[in-house]
This record gives C-alpha cells, sequence and structure tokens, in this order.
C-alpha cells in the first residue's frame, strides 16, 4: 500500500512519539496517541498495531539503560519475570496476525476501570508503601499468571499494557513504582521485539514511519526516565491514576 509523508505528517509522528515515549515509560496509555496518528496515513488498524510496535521496542530499551544506569533496575528478578512474560508475548502476536485487534478491548478497559477503583478505594494494595521488600516469584505465583496475561495481551495490541504490568509488579510483587517503570520497560521491549518480529515476517510494519515515530520515543523516553527519578512515589501514584483514567476514557472511544 502507498502512502505520502508530508513535513505536517513528519512533526506529527515526532511529537506524537516523544509523549508516548514521556508517558509510557512513566506509566502507560501512550499507544492512545499513537494509534491514531498512525492510521492518519491510511494504515489499516492491524498494520498501525505492528508499525507502533517499532517506537515502542526503542522507547522501551532506552527506558530500561536509563533506569539501569541510575541503578534502579533489579537484575536478580529479570530472569523470573520475563519468562512468562515472553510465553504469553508469542501467543499474543500470533493471536494479533490472525485476529481482529478488537477482540481484547473489553478485557483491557475492565482491567483498568478496576485498576483505577482500586486506586482510590485501596491504594496500597496497586501501590506499595516505601520500604516494602518486593516479593520472589515463587513466593507470589498469581503474579506470574499476571505477567503471562500483560505478555498475551502486549503481544496481541500495546495500548495499555503497561497498566497491567504495573499490576503485576507493584500490586503483585511490591516492588516500588521507580523499580516496576524499569521492569515494565523491560518486559515491554522484550515482548515488543517478540511481536515486531512476528508482524515484519506478515509484511505488517511501514518502516519509514516505524523509525520516524522511534526518534520521538527515544527522546521521549530519555526525559521520563529523569522525571521518574527526581519525584516522590506519591506523586508517581497520582500520575499513574489521571493515565489509567485518562486511558479508560480514550479506550471507550477508540
Amino acid at each position: 500500500m502507498e502512502y505520502e509523508l508530508s513535513a505536517l505528517m513528519i512533526c506529527l509522528l515526532l511529537f506524537t512519539g516523544v509523549v508516548s515515549g514521556f508517558i509510557n515509560t512513566l506509566a502507560g496509555g501512550g499507544s492512545m496517541i499513537t494509534l491514531p496518528a498512525l492510521m492518519m496515513l491510511g494504515m489499516p488498524v492491524d498494520v498501525a498495531n505492528a508499525t507502533n510496535r517499532v517506537g515502542v521496542l526503542m522507547q522501551s530499551l532506552t527506558g530500561v539503560k536509563g533506569f539501569s544506569d541510575q541503578d534502579r533496575l533489579d537484575k536478580s528478578a529479570i530472569f523470573p519475570i520475563l519468562v512468562p512474560t515472553i510465553v504469553g508475548a508469542l501467543a499474543g502476536s500470533l493471536l494479533a496476525s490472525f485476529m481482529p485487534v478488537w477482540v481484547l478491548k473489553p478485557v483491557l478497559l475492565g482491567s483498568m476501570i478496576t485498576m483505577a477503583l482500586v486506586m482510590v478505594v485501596r491504594p496500597q494494595a496497586i501501590i506499595p508503601v516505601d520500604g516494602t521488600e518486593p516479593y520472589k516469584l515463587t513466593d507470589r505465583p498469581v503474579a506470574g499468571l499476571g505477567l503471562f496475561l500483560a505478555g498475551v495481551y502486549g503481544g496481541f495490541v500495546q495500548a495499555g499494557v503497561g497498566f497491567i504490568l504495573i499490576a503485576a509488579l507493584a500490586g503483585g510483587l511490591r516492588f516500588d513504582l521507580v523499580r516496576t517503570n524499569a521492569l515494565k520497560n523491560l518486559c515491554t521491549a522484550v515482548f515488543s521485539g517478540v511481536a515486531l518480529v512476528i508482524f515484519a515476517m506478515r509484511g505488517q510494519v511501514w518502516w519509514i514511519p516505524g523509525l520516524i515515530l522511534a526518534v520521538g520515543s527515544v527522546a521521549g523516553a530519555m526525559a521520563s526516565v529523569r522525571f521518574t527519578i527526581n519525584v516522590s512515589q506519591n506523586t508517581l501514584k497520582w500520575i499513574l491514576f489521571v493515565m489509567v483514567t485518562a486511558t479508560c476514557v480514550g479506550a471507550v472511544f477508540l
């Protein structure tokens, strides 16, 4: 399918990439912005979903490096967390190549509404208090199920998956929000890479728009890591609540 990239469209992709990179690294929901921008080029929904992974992969890798450089990436947790995530991502990516994206929309919306309500009624269930010692995955097998489901959803469609990962990592395993975001970006990078390979093999990725989006995404992710490191846990909690609520509203209309 042919398309034409105007200067205005390039600027739009760069701008949405910056915004998406910032909020995805910090919380989630950035793909609610980038998917419509990609579809403005005339992309079908499945192609936009696939092309979006280029930016998501690059912003996630940038976030992982930034948090690791600041010693906020819990390296001992990487392998046990990635195993269920990768298995889920493989399943979700294969499903996404053959099934319409809207199939999982009700699941995402229901999960985010539940998360927003819990954050208001019982915030400590999602956001651990300062000084809480994280659990190992063997101590909380239900968190492993959450990571597997996050992988399935993330492999299927990117939009909003960060919130599912936060629920599993902060709510289930009790990591603080900064370390949660570090591990969340790692998980996102892995299943985005898996999904991108599968989508590319099926010819569903438009590389030039995807790479333009990625340039903005990297810049946004770099700024987001600096911001996340320097603000309080309480500030991050309220930003997360606002983003969950905003994404719920966006999911209704997308």
